[in-house]
């Protein structure tokens, strides 16, 4: 550890804490670290990381998103290079190794001039995944280390495969991946040649039907009921006597699929429509999922609702939870600013003990009560009248919003009141880091959704 916090005072002019260190230690002997948040997470890693890297079998750092995993990857690979070690990468996106020769002294000049915090793919050396996972220490995304699991699975050739053991693994925000997303499946699957025509047919069906007379809502536990006068509108519709019999079950799960995907998914809430692809948006992270697809028969109802063009159905090939994946793990720890309140779950379900890390220096920030408004626009006005208050006295602000749709409607109502402002959603998540490092600057608002949620560091 002493090595380690020697390696960063000199390369990133970062001493690690006592409180870090304390961190440090907790996740070396297998345990979960609650530590706030801006108490310096990332560097905690180096730590552990280090020092389960010194057996050989590798370390897995685990990131929600791909942004934080190429960010980590590239700012701790400094301190790992001066000490010797091997740092990949693994994103959606591709793979690297961090290779510090990769950069021109004209372009380290500029990236300390616009701030370290912005991340250079100079820096990143593209490879095979193979050769990121093989490294020392390899910093990964959630979900790539599932689907590559799921890939692995399914190989038929052992020179496909790009994993190597589950030795040691960290995770960045732990209470996400473990808790809130545990049961979430990774999914594997290929076509089956479903006929096309039925998605548009109920589409078209489910348009004339209305909430309430025809089909019922649960919003909280994400579900629909089909009433007697909606099955009947159906049955007409489709020419049928009966939906319920052996030959109409299959029209019944269409229909019942085709008022879930009208009555419980939403453009810019669940999903985002672009080129022509209705695409996922993570209700966790606010984060676009290109790639991934809804199963039985969901996604292609979607796909007929917004009158894109509807691809083939699929069959599941090989399956994974996140809580199963992390359970083959030799030795797993985590770290998370809010895990005591899911204590007794972490060791239930994973044997991991949770110890609270105090701060290094006590917490400025002020809590204040919740304000409570009757209508949606009079809140979005007063929102709006409180951030241009904050905007004139030259205080930065950060406005968190639950949608897209959320970002968009405080995004107009700020340009009503003359705000300048910065919007942050999956829409336009290319600008993230340019975005974030303006963030914390004198004057400037930014309305962002959940993306900028987890691993984020918005320096004042």
């Amino acid at each position: 550890f002493a090595l380690v916090r020697e390696a960063a005072y000199r390369t990133l002019h970062q001493f690690h804490f006592d409180v870090q260190i304390a961190g440090g230690l907790a996740l070396a002997e297998g345990k979960i670290a609650e530590m706030r948040t801006g108490e310096g997470k990332t560097l905690v890693a180096t730590l552990p990381a280090t020092f389960h890297a010194l057996s050989g079998k590798g370390v897995q750092i685990v990131t929600v998103n791909d942004y934080l995993a190429r960010r980590d990857g590239v700012w701790m690979g400094q301190v790992y290079h001066y000490l010797g070690l091997s740092v990949g990468i693994v994103t959606s996106a591709g793979a690297y190794r961090y290779d510090p020769s990769h950069v021109a002294e004209g372009e380290d000049v500029e990236r300390d001039a616009e701030g370290s915090f912005k991340v250079f793919y100079e820096y990143l050396s593209p490879v095979e995944k193979r050769e990121a996972y093989a490294a020392d220490i390899t910093y990964v995304t959630n979900n790539e280390l599932g689907f590559d699991y799921l890939r692995d699975n399914t190989a038929y050739d052992a020179s496909q495969i790009v994993q190597r053991g589950y030795h040691y693994a960290i995770i960045d925000e732990v209470d996400s991946i473990l808790i809130d997303e545990a049961r979430t499946p990774l999914i594997i699957s290929g076509p089956v040649g479903d006929s096309q025509t039925f998605y548009e047919r109920f589409a078209e069906i489910v348009r004339g039907m209305k909430a309430g007379e025809d089909y019922s809502v649960d919003e909280k536990q994400k579900a629909i009921q089909i009433t007697e006068e909606g099955m009947h509108k159906a049955e007409i519709a489709l020419g049928l006597e009966n939906l319920y019999t052996e030959g109409g079950v299959k029209y019944a799960h269409h229909l019942e699929t085709a008022v879930r995907a009208q009555a419980l998914f939403q453009e810019d809430k669940e999903y985002v429509v672009r080129d022509g692809e209705i695409i996922i948006v993570d209700e966790f992270t606010g984060r676009m999922q290109p790639g991934r697809r809804w199963s039985e028969g969901l996604h292609q109802a979607i796909e007929a609702k917004e009158g894109v063009k509807i691809k083939e159905e699929t069959r599941t090939y090989a399956t994974v939870t996140f809580q199963n994946l992390f359970r083959m793990y030799e030795r797993l720890s985590g770290m998370t600013g809010t895990a005591l309140s899911s204590e007794e779950e972490f060791y239930t379900v994973y044997k991991l003990e949770v110890v609270a890390i105090p701060t290094n220096k006590p917490s400025a920030r002020r809590d204040h009560d919740d304000l409570i408004f009757q209508t949606a626009a009079g809140k979005y006005r007063a929102v709006a009248h409180a951030v241009k208050e904050r905007y004139i006295k030259g205080q930065p602000v950060l406005v968190g919003t639950v949608s897209i749709e959320d970002n968009e409607t405080v995004s107009t109502f700020f340009t009503n009141e003359g705000v300048p402002h910065e919007v942050l959603n999956a829409k336009n998540h290319e600008r993230e880091g340019e975005i974030i490092a303006e963030a914390g600057k004198e004057g400037r608002v930014t309305v962002a959704t959940n993306l900028a949620g987890r691993g984020v560091d918005i320096k004042l």
